[in-house]
């Protein structure tokens, strides 16, 4: 059982303004695996409020670049060694098969974390160019302030690192709300940023649900938005961002189709088709939900499919031969069930 009864805020665990909390339910035993405290607006506005000083007068943003690789490869250190930790409280969470975890949902954010130290390393933080009139013109990059980042449930420390990191080594400081069902990775997450000792406010952590999303996104001390999730929900963070002339990066849903010509080869194409539709129990934006072939040999390919799929294993997610875990939550399979009925 986890449980965390505090928030991470301004570099520091303390005690919630609200009285509410996040169960978190196993997918799998339907047992509750953990507890964690959900963010109320006084939260929301402790984080941002926290951001907004580390930004505005904290060493966060006046450190060389060099500084922030510096911490944030400190960071991906404290993550590599409790990595396992990491993907068996996702696995266990959302119900993602312990073998796809602890690739996608560990060992490529570390990765991330790698490459975007890299970049920032080679990056030009400064450029002199020539103007007009014989004048030399001198660029500045500069951070955008503070960035609420805004995560889905789906692919938790994925979409956090690729928010959070590159934010950071620009000399942003982030208030990251993760989705009630991934709130666990979030919090441990917190954990390893507080190991690997970030000066006070550059990241904080509110768990919670729409309220605290819509709450964070609307604040007028954020400059920047970055949400991941569906189209629907999406429109309404570019509305709000618009009339706080916030700047804003939407990830949302998409309809991804695999085309298959004449000549393909049904087994071959089926194995291929198979491993992109069913990544994280199919739970990813990116999975092939259209499947586009040859009208004259529908069959086939049906055929192909049904036998590969029926091949796999579904079961405990904890297990390392599981292919295929349970959904995250009951109306994700009412949903899934309601695509198959109608």
């Amino acid at each position: 059982m986890y449980e965390r009864d505090q928030l991470f805020i301004d570099a520091k665990w303390t005690a919630p303004e609200s009285e509410s909390v996040i169960s978190m339910i196993s997918p799998h035993s339907e047992s509750v695996i953990g507890r964690v405290a959900s963010a109320g607006p006084t939260d929301v506005d402790r984080a941002v409020e926290a951001a907004r000083a580390a930004f505005d007068s904290g060493p966060w943003p006046r450190m060389e670049p060099a500084e922030r690789i510096e911490a944030l490869t400190r960071l991906a250190g404290i993550y590599k060694e409790r990595r396992a930790d990491m993907a068996a409280l996702i696995s266990a969470e959302i119900g993602a098969p312990i073998t796809f975890a602890k690739m996608a949902q560990v060992r490529l954010p570390l990765t991330m974390i790698s490459a975007f130290c890299g970049l920032a390393a080679n990056y030009q933080w400064q450029q002199d160019r020539p103007g007009l009139y014989g004048k030399d013109i001198r660029i500045l990059k500069q951070p955008v302030g503070v960035v609420a980042a805004v995560v889905p449930w789906n692919m938790p420390q994925f979409l956090t690192v690729t928010k959070m990191v590159p934010a950071l080594l620009a000399g942003c400081s982030v208030v990251l709300k993760p989705a009630p069902e991934s709130a666990l990775d979030a919090q441990l997450l917190a954990e390893f940023v507080e190991a690997a000792d970030f000066p006070p406010g550059v990241v904080n952590v509110v768990p919670g649900g729409r309220e605290a999303g819509e709450l964070l996104v609307r604040h007028a001390g954020v400059d920047k938005v970055s949400f991941t999730g569906s189209t629907a929900a999406g429109r309404q963070v570019a509305l709000a961002c618009a009339e706080g002339l916030k700047q804003v990066s939407l990830e949302l849903g998409g309809k991804s189709a695999a085309i298959v010509l004449d000549d393909a080869d049904p087994a071959t194409t089926a194995a291929g088709i198979q491993m992109a539709s069913l990544a994280n129990s199919g739970q990813v934006c990116n999975a092939l939900s259209r499947i586009l072939v040859p009208q004259a040999r529908k069959d086939e390919f049906v055929d192909a499919l049904a036998a590969g799929m029926a091949a796999m294993t579904v079961g405990d997610p904890a297990d390392p031969n599981t292919q295929i875990g349970p959904l995250v939550a009951q109306r994700q399979q009412e949903r899934v069930r309601g695509y198959i009925e109608t």
